[in-house]
């Protein structure tokens, strides 16, 4: 076997010191020691747990949900909002008032005393119960120990990352076999400690309505999430923000709920929006690219009109019938390239 008395010959040579090219080949001590003994588990000796919520069917504790939108839509007063009312026992809409409980909060964009004190404190939370793990020492990831010897110590109930891209660590989003890695731990850690662990994200620039490949890095962050909300304006009222359940993997989806945000009042859930969807959110003007109709009925148009190239029209009558049809010049002109 010349090819193996090659590698041989090179490692073990006292003119090569273990080459790199070589490095892989070399199994390491603990593949040849490492061996784990073969265990079935049958379902039948599996007992049926049931799923205790935060905020029935949007937020279940032991899990991890993903709040996702694009900036401005109010995500950030939402996930304050939500921790203020987990500080103080007041319902969320649809539930009834609970026992309250610690919350931890993680920013990496907003200052704790310019914004996040202030929109807590107009939210009536009690902020003897919102924590922050200090980061000056040492930047913060989901799986840092002190995530999980936070949760000990205050016995919080809801964990946020605000945004989730900020507390991955050193790994490529994009990459599937690297996030689920990091959020299997951070999953089990929700599991652990019965605790809501909530991430916030932003949407990518694609322009579609399709939610599942909206979410910024791979798709496992979906994937790996039990709840996925969605957050954005109205096209025909943008003061209203609406949240959207995308997914669901432990009850059926909820219904659509809203906000706003008032100058003075701050904070407000509004009633008499439960029916929208995912579609309303995505299709705002805000996200909506030009999709070239107008440019193409003016092509159709100018097709027409030059089909006779000897004949020459003033530029009056040219844009009259394209006027009519709402096409203004700048399409005209974008139709004519």
């Amino acid at each position: 076997m010349p090819f193996l008395f090659l590698i041989s010959e090179g490692v073990n040579s006292p003119s090569h010191k273990k080459p790199k090219r070589y490095a892989n080949l070399i199994p390491r001590k603990r593949e040849f020691m490492a061996k784990v003994e073969l265990e079935l588990t049958k379902l039948e000796d599996v007992a049926e747990e049931k799923v205790d919520w935060l905020w029935y069917p949007y937020i279940p504790l032991g899990k991890v949900t993903i709040i996702q939108g694009d900036p401005a839509q109010g995500k950030t007063h939402l996930l304050l909002k939500i921790a203020a009312q987990c500080t103080t026992g007041d319902p969320f809409p649809d539930r009834k008032s609970f026992e309250p409980f610690s919350v931890i909060y993680q920013t990496a964009e907003d200052g704790l005393g310019d914004t996040i004190k202030p929109r807590l404190t107009m939210s009536g939370a009690d902020q003897s119960r919102i924590i922050n793990i200090n980061e000056n020492k040492l930047p913060l990831t989901v799986i840092d120990e002190r995530v999980e010897e936070a949760i000990v110590r205050t016995g919080a109930k809801l964990v946020i990352f605000d945004p989730i891209q900020a507390y991955m660590g050193k790994i490529d989003i994009n990459s599937a076999v690297e996030v689920r890695r990091i959020l299997g731990k951070l999953a089990r850690t929700a599991e652990k400690h019965n605790c809501a662990i909530i991430l916030i994200g932003h949407l990518n620039k694609r322009e579609t309505v399709n939610s599942s490949t909206r979410g910024m890095g791979s798709m496992d962050f979906r994937a790996c999430a039990r709840s996925v909300l969605l957050v954005g304006r109205l096209k025909d009222d943008p003061n209203v923000r609406v949240i959207v359940h995308d997914k669901s993997s432990l009850s059926p989806e909820g219904d659509s709920v809203a906000f706003e945000i008032d100058e003075k009042k701050g904070f407000q859930w509004l009633n008499g929006h439960e029916d929208f969807t995912a579609i309303d959110i995505l299709a705002t003007p805000i996200r909506v690219k030009r999709d070239g109709t107008k440019e193409k009925r003016a092509l159709e148009i100018l097709q027409v009109m030059f089909e006779d190239r000897t004949t020459r029209i003033p530029a009056t009558e040219v844009y009259e019938p394209l006027a009519k049809e709402e096409i203004d010049e700048t399409a005209a002109k974008r139709a004519r390239k």
